[in-house]
Order: C-alpha cells, then structure tokens, then sequence
C-alpha cells in the first residue's frame, strides 16, 4: 500500500489514495500506522477519495482507531495532495467529510512555464460554528443566549476535584475550550483524558486549553479525543476563535500559536461562517504492506 506522511502544524496523518489502494479494516489499520514506536507514526490515518457531492472525498480515523468526524490540518493536506498529485487543476475545490461539504481556497506557488506550482497555504471556509448543547453534544445547560441561539459559554464543570470553565462549541466534532494561565507548565496528559472522558460529553470531547495573549493572538494545547495530545487542531483553533468572541476576550481575526506553528482564523459573524488559513506540507512517501505492521 502506498502512502504519503503530510502535516499540518505539526497534526501528521498517513494519507492514503483510496481511489487507487484497497483499504480494508481502516481503524485496525489507523491504529497499526499510527503507532509512533513499531508503525509509520502519525495521529491518525485519513483516505482520499471520489465523491457524487464534491470534489473529493476524506475519510478520517484517530491514532485508537476511532472513527473522527472532521480534522483541520488534515482537510488542508488532503487539498495539498489532490493538487501536488494533479488529481485536480483547480484552485479552488470541495472536500467532503463526515457528509459536510468544505469549500478550499489554496494557494500555489513555485507555478512556471514548465511546473504547475506547490501549494503552500489553504484556506478552509469551515461553515457555521455549532453552539447549541444538544448539537455539540454536551449535556450541559445553555448559560447564554448568543445571537446564534443558546450556547453553553463560560460554564463550571469540575474536573479531577477542580473547577474549570468551558465554552463548548462543535466544528463538526465536539470541542470544549478552557481559558488559564500557565497552558505551557500544564500537566495535559493527567487532565486531557479526564475532560475527554467527562460523564458531560457523550461523544467524548477534544480539549483546549488557551491563554489569552492579546486582542489578537492566544496560546493553543490540545488534547484530542482518541488521539492525545498533538502540536496543533484546526478544527480546535477555530473552536477556540468562536469561544474567544463569545467571551468577549478577542476580535474575530486572530491568530492561533500552537505547539507546531500558528493558524490564522477569522469568525464572520455576519456570514457566521469559520475560515481558518495555514501550511500543508508532505514529509515523506512510502510503501507498507498493511498486514505486516
């Protein structure tokens, strides 16, 4: 099977041609790739393919084998790899995933007479931000009345005998942003899986914790459900714009700064519509054969 190792601020995924590979158990084998010490390495396993509704397809599995929803960095290097590959021509293309259609805007340069270019930032239009309980889901009552509707914003939730306060929002996957001091000295791996696994998310939930830097730029760690912690979520760092403009600590444009770089989101509240800009690039290709790892 052939594959291609791409990242996105740091977010790595083995990316599969599923229009020419047979892939056959994609979550024993997202778990099996994923594994950093005896697989390839990555946070997950995402495959391209064809599609009836856009232009392509992405299907995405989380380092445990789960099935995931929808990933940021990952739909960014999916747009890469249809475009580096010449699956496409177009600058501007669709990707479907979990059923939502995802409109792409890439950027190309290097582009002469003789090479059609790289791309080296997309911009993804991720649609309206989902902020009401139910939806999310988080079994949490609405504490605003939001111009999009109730949202659960600012709300107490104790964790391991602590208190916290979360602002829950779904980007397509659920997500519960938590604002403090001192993100870098938090102890992730003992409180990430503790918020994951909270009796308040039925789905389980992707974590942020965030601290707030300036009207336009915050620091972002993530713990993602079913994967851990990882250098970056884009799905996440627009979770956290949205939550960041709910609370009234930031303008709608800002920049995220992860662990493995930064993403610039921007919050239209008069479209309600989520943009999130940032780097795809391509580590390294290969071939394994799927039954041996």
């Amino acid at each position: 099977m052939r594959f291609t190792k791409m990242q996105g601020c740091g977010n790595d995924y083995i990316y599969v041609n599923a229009m020419e590979e047979r892939v056959e158990s994609p979550g024993r084998l997202a778990k099996a790739v994923s594994d950093r010490h005896f697989g390839i390495g990555a946070d997950g396993l995402i495959l391209i393919g064809a599609s009836k509704t856009a232009d392509f397809s992405m299907e995405m599995y989380n380092a445990d084998g789960s099935k995931g929803a929808m990933c940021g960095n990952g739909i960014r290097c999916v747009a890469k790899y249809v475009y580096d590959k010449g699956l496409t021509d177009k600058k501007d293309i669709t990707i479907v995933s979990a059923g939502k259609i995802k409109y792409l805007k890439l950027t190309v340069e290097g582009k002469t007479a003789t090479d059609r270019g790289q791309v080296t930032l997309v911009q993804v239009n991720m649609g309206n931000p989902i902020l009401a309980p139910a939806e999310v889901p988080v079994t949490v009552e609405a504490t605003q009345e939001t111009a999009d509707g109730p949202a659960v914003v600012n709300a107490p939730i104790m964790v391991d005998d602590t208190e916290y306060h979360m602002t829950c929002v779904s980007m397509g996957n659920p997500h519960a942003i938590v604002f403090m001091n001192g993100v870098k000295d938090l102890d992730i791996e003992k409180i990430g899986p503790k918020f994951e696994h909270h009796s308040c998310f039925p789905n389980r939930t992707n974590t942020e914790f965030v601290e707030i830097l300036d009207r336009k730029n915050v620091f972002m760690r993530v713990w993602e459900r079913g994967t851990g912690e990882t250098l970056a979520c884009g799905t996440g760092c627009c979770a956290t714009a949205v939550a960041c403009v709910l609370n009234g600590l930031t303008d709608e444009e800002i920049t995220v700064k992860l662990l493995g770089g930064e993403l610039h989101i921007k919050w239209d509240r008069k479209e309600n519509l989520v943009y999130m800009t940032g780097p795809a690039k391509i580590v390294f290709e290969g071939e394994v054969d799927p039954y041996s790892i």
